[in-house]
This record gives structure tokens, C-alpha cells and sequence, in this order.
């Protein structure tokens, strides 16, 4: 049996095309065959490049001492002092460490949630009830927080809904707002009443892919309610588990600036100082614009790197993770 091989496409001067010529005629070819879809995204694009890319070039003010009125070229460059004074400060390690541990207790509370409230609402039979519920459960993330905060007085305050019942049934009144104590579980709080119904939906749209026959198969099998939660539901979820995990742990230094805010003068700086609001009192509050900006940076440095540690780590465990 003999192989023939195609002869290739003459160009225009009779010779064969080379590989980069067809190559830019095929990319040519596809950027005509998609323009309409190209400029669709141009307006993404250039919303991402004003508003975000661009105003990355500001962080050179993190090895300066900036002073706005004269701007970038006339500031004084300082070198890494900022990055020094940062590494002494006790309360840029007191913010970090309230960061920290704000982001563990979210981490180790709020992610299982919504992962448990979706399975719970998959499990619904009737359309009507599951629609009913997911609207109420959604409901809270479209509340700002400073709704939420006030809601959480009205009811927790000292003269709240709490206290006030157990007062009319003569018990002792708990002081949860303004103890240093509960302000971390209760941010923890707050953040799961807020969104974790809004977290259900990728997961319900993972959960909605599952094919029903492995779970016909699996009740063939002698398989119960347990082993196909195991067996079929969570190998089939874990890929979303992994990823969004992974986008967590590298915005774990991000806990929310508004909710803290909010409350950090009712509960003090010392448990409620993290590390956005430590960059907005510093920069916009006390003009020291260079140390706030390092402060800032460090925080992105740190959560590119733990994005990329989680990304080597679920490519270990057989996962694609974020990026390959």
C-alpha cells in the first residue's frame, strides 16, 4: 500500500505556503469569522484595562514618599523604607493578624455552607418549594451592609430584640455588640446570614449536571442515601469545591471592608483593625499615601503566592485547579 501526501497550496509566486503563512491566514480567517464576538468584549476589555490594569501603575508610590500636590516624578523615592517601617509597626501586624484569623473562621465556617444549603435545596422534590426558598435564602446579598450591620444592632444591641426578650423572662441580657470578644464570630456571622444563600448557585448548577442515572445506579447497587453522597455527589462537585476554594485562599487577606468599617469603632481597632481599613485610615484618612500603597501591595504579593501554592497543590491532587 503506498502513502501519498498532499501537495502544498501554491502561493501566489508558485512556491509552497510556508507554516507561518498559514498560520497567519488561518488567524486572519478566524478573526473575521468571530469579529462580531471580538467586539462584543471590547467593552469588557477596556473597563478591565481603565479601571483595573491601569491603576496598577500607581502602586510605584509604594517606594516613594508621595506627596499628591507634586505627583510622581517630583516625589521624594524612599526605596524599600516603607516596606520597613511596614515590618516594624505593630499595628500593621496587629490588622494582619485580625485578617488572618477572620479569614481562617470564614474559611473553616461560611465555605461548608453554602456547599451544605445547596445539596439541601437539590434535594427538594417540588419546583415550586425549592424556587420559594432559594428567593429567600438569596434575599440577604442584595442588602448593603450597612442594612445588615443595623439589623444585627436591632436584634443583638443592648436594647435589642435579644435582650429584650430576655429581660421580660427574667434572665441575665447577653452584651454581644461593642465586646472586643464576639466581634469575630460574629463577623463570621453576619457573613453567612448574608451570603450564603447567594454562594448556592454554582453549586446548584454543578449539582444540576449529575447525571440521575448514577444514582439510579448506585440505589441498584445497595448503595444508600450516605454512600451516593459520597460516591457520585461530592466526586462530581469536588472539581467546583477545589476551585473556588482556591480563589478563597487567595483573596484570604480580603475579609470584607465595609462590614468592618462599619464596626470597628464600636468594637475598637484592636479586633477589628484589618488590613483594608488599616490602608484606608492610613492613606485616605492620615495622607501617608506611600505607607498605606506598600501595605497594599504586600497584601497582593501575598495572595498571588497563595493562589499559586493552592493551584500547585490541586494539580498534585489530579485537579486542574485555576490555571494549568
Amino acid at each position: 500500500m503506498t502513502l501519498t501526501t498532499r501537495p502544498a497550496r501554491p502561493t501566489a509566486a508558485g512556491t509552497p505556503a510556508s507554516g507561518g503563512e498559514r498560520s497567519r491566514g488561518s488567524w486572519r480567517r478566524r478573526v473575521r469569522r468571530d469579529r462580531a464576538l471580538l467586539l462584543m468584549m471590547v467593552p469588557g476589555l477596556a473597563y478591565f484595562m481603565i479601571f483595573d490594569y491601569l491603576p496598577m501603575l500607581g502602586n510605584v508610590i509604594a517606594f516613594q514618599d508621595y506627596v499628591p500636590f507634586i505627583g510622581f516624578a517630583d516625589s521624594e523615592w524612599v526605596g524599600l523604607a516603607n516596606f520597613e517601617r511596614m515590618f516594624t509597626d505593630p499595628a500593621f501586624w496587629q490588622a494582619s493578624w485580625n485578617t488572618v484569623v477572620i479569614s481562617v473562621l470564614q474559611l473553616v465556617f461560611f465555605f461548608p455552607v453554602p456547599i451544605a444549603l445547596a445539596l439541601l435545596l437539590h434535594s427538594l422534590t417540588r419546583d415550586v418549594v425549592r424556587r420559594f426558598v432559594q428567593s429567600i435564602v438569596y434575599l440577604p446579598h442584595f442588602l448593603s451592609w450597612v442594612i445588615v450591620v443595623a439589623l444585627f444592632q436591632q436584634v443583638l444591641g443592648t436594647t435589642g430584640l435579644l435582650n429584650g426578650v430576655l429581660g421580660d423572662a427574667g434572665l441575665h441580657t447577653v452584651h454581644v455588640l461593642g465586646n472586643p470578644d464576639m466581634f469575630k464570630p460574629l463577623a463570621v456571622l453576619q457573613v453567612i446570614w448574608k451570603d450564603a444563600g447567594w454562594g448556592t448557585i454554582i453549586f446548584l448548577a454543578a449539582l444540576s449536571r449529575v447525571d440521575d442515572q448514577l444514582y439510579e445506579a448506585a440505589a441498584i447497587d445497595g448503595a444508600g442515601p450516605w454512600r451516593r453522597f459520597w460516591n457520585v455527589t461530592l466526586p462530581s462537585i469536588r472539581p467546583i469545591i477545589i476551585l473556588l476554594l482556591i480563589l478563597r485562599l487567595g483573596d484570604i487577606l480580603t475579609v470584607g471592608f465595609e462590614q468592618m468599617f462599619l464596626q470597628r469603632d464600636a468594637f475598637g481597632p484592636e479586633v477589628a483593625e484589618v488590613l483594608d481599613t488599616f490602608v484606608y485610615y492610613t492613606g485616605i484618612v492620615n495622607g501617608d499615601y506611600g505607607y498605606a500603597t506598600a501595605a497594599g501591595l504586600f497584601k497582593g504579593v501575598i495572595g498571588g503566592l497563595l493562589i499559586y501554592a493552592a493551584n500547585r497543590v490541586a494539580h498534585q491532587l489530579g485537579e486542574q485547579g485555576v490555571y494549568r
